[in-house]
């Protein structure tokens, strides 16, 4: 969704929790306004997107104003907004294709489940190389990507790495590629990592990376607690207000000194 406007910001929400409370795995895709349209129309979609986050597993921003550096001044609207297709064309293929496509090492979807799952903020990137170093430069270009709104997954919790190519990707071009990914992330975020065949690929490998939970890691063990306490509150508040009113204090009291 385009957000900013009124459909994308208004319409996006509603949906996405309809889709959660009837138990799917709730992915948003959304677009940022460019600068030349107007700080109000800005306001509107960070608004929109905040919203977006409570109702959503994961969501991927692309703010139009990265554009720009992936641009030149011959570079056409239709050639621009095609590299961004691509990026979102490319993080529903990634997780599909490992589910679908014949093999090295396959997902089922509790795979997926596990990584994009009430995850918030992602970070998706593909890159493509052939030659020698093909899959190292491969795995580079797909953590660099520059139209993401947060291209690092440095602080990712969960990630999906994704390596495709021909009858000649060999076992230990998986590896290379995995691990130097992994170098780029936390110790402890849960990595799934899957490889596929394509035959059309001749001597390319294409690397993809679905990376979750962005700004979550280790925020679930700061904010659950707190979160405990106050609904405790308001079950207790109805028999026994003193309580209810001691424990929620409590609850302020550690948010203020967090």
């Amino acid at each position: 969704a385009g957000m900013g406007g009124g459909t994308g910001t208004g319409a996006a929400p509603v949906i996405a929790k309809i889709a959660r409370e009837l138990g799917i795995l709730t992915i948003g895709v959304v677009t940022k306004p460019f600068h030349f349209e107007g700080q109000r129309r800005m306001r509107l979609a960070e608004a929109g997107i905040a919203e977006l986050l409570k109702v959503v597993d994961t969501l991927l921003v692309i703010p139009n104003q990265n554009l720009f550096r992936v641009a030149n001044e011959k570079t056409t609207f239709t050639d621009a907004f095609a590299l961004a297709d691509q990026v979102l064309h490319s993080g529903v293929a990634c997780i599909s294709d490992l589910i679908v496509k014949q093999g090295l090492i396959n997902l089922d979807f509790a795979d997926v489940l596990a990584v994009m799952r009430e995850k918030g903020k992602a970070m998706m990137g593909r890159g493509e190389a052939s030659g020698a170093k093909r899959v190292l430069n491969a795995a580079v270009a797909a953590i660099s990507n520059p139209l993401i709104e947060d291209p690092s997954i440095k602080r990712a919790s969960g990630l999906i790495i994704s390596i495709t190519g021909g009858k000649d990707l060999m076992l230990f071009e998986v590896d290379e590629a995995a691990t130097r990914i992994r170098e780029e992330v936390d110790e402890d975020a849960n990595i799934i990592v899957g490889a596929t065949f394509d035959e059309s690929l001749e001597d390319t490998v294409r690397v993809s990376v679905v990376a979750t939970g962005i700004d979550n890691l280790g925020a679930t063990r700061q904010t659950q607690p707190v979160h405990s306490l106050r609904e405790l509150a308001g079950r207790l508040r109805n028999d026994s207000r003193p309580s209810a009113e001691r424990i929620e204090h409590s609850a302020t009291r550690r948010v203020a000194s967090a």
